[in-house]
């Protein structure tokens, strides 16, 4: 029994390593310019262990990138839903994800940079159902602000193009080392969401 415990065990932490060892490669350098070789270096697993848990390179890019997703939504969603000012609530999550982003520059470097996962993908069909529970949470909360005539009745893509395009952009010359944002200049990151995302008819 002690032994089966062990394995136990002993599994779950190959498994973390690999995923460990994936985000640091990945964030540095590329999921492609990632060889399997240097992913098993990096995680200090056998191939046996290796492919006990994954099939392949892509298929520990697929669950990484599904987890990693998850975690941003989930803490997008809980950051959004605690503000029922509509301004209040566009302009926090842009903080939020800048703040998320500096907290997490690993996880933050792999949503910014790397294709997801398509359907057919290792990952693919866990990232769509993802993004459907995601979207449908962020209707819930847009749908009573746009009614009310405060926020535009934008499609999930130009809304998050609007939304974040401008902060993602930003983080980008931060990861890249060519800019440090100010607290101020997050702040007028979110005031410009705003004023994209704001029905134009109203003085707000």
């Amino acid at each position: 029994m002690k032994t089966h415990v062990s394995g136990a065990k002993n599994g779950r932490d190959g498994r973390t390593r690999i995923i460990e060892g994936a985000l640091r490669r990945f964030s540095q350098d590329g999921v492609s310019a990632t060889t399997l070789a240097s992913l098993r270096e990096e995680s200090g697993v056998s191939v046996g262990s290796f492919y006990h848990h994954f099939a392949s390179k892509e298929h520990v890019f697929g669950v990484l990138y599904s987890e990693i997703l998850n975690a941003y939504q989930q803490a997008f969603v809980a950051e959004l839903v605690g503000h029922q000012d509509a301004r209040a609530g566009i302009e926090a999550v842009v903080a939020f994800h800048m703040r998320w982003a500096g907290e997490h520059p690993e996880r933050a470097r792999i949503l910014i940079s790397e294709r997801p996962p398509r359907k057919n993908e290792p990952g693919g069909p866990e990232v769509a159902e993802a993004r459907r529970a995601f979207f449908r949470q962020v209707a819930d909360w847009w749908r009573p602000h746009m009614k009310n005539g405060l926020l535009q009745p934008v499609a999930p893509t130009m809304c998050y193009v609007l939304w974040l395009g401008p902060a993602q952009e930003m983080c980008r010359l931060w990861f890249a080392g060519a800019h440090a944002p100010s607290e101020e200049e997050i702040k007028g990151l979110g005031q410009a969401a705003w004023q994209s995302l704001r029905q134009s008819d109203r003085e707000q």
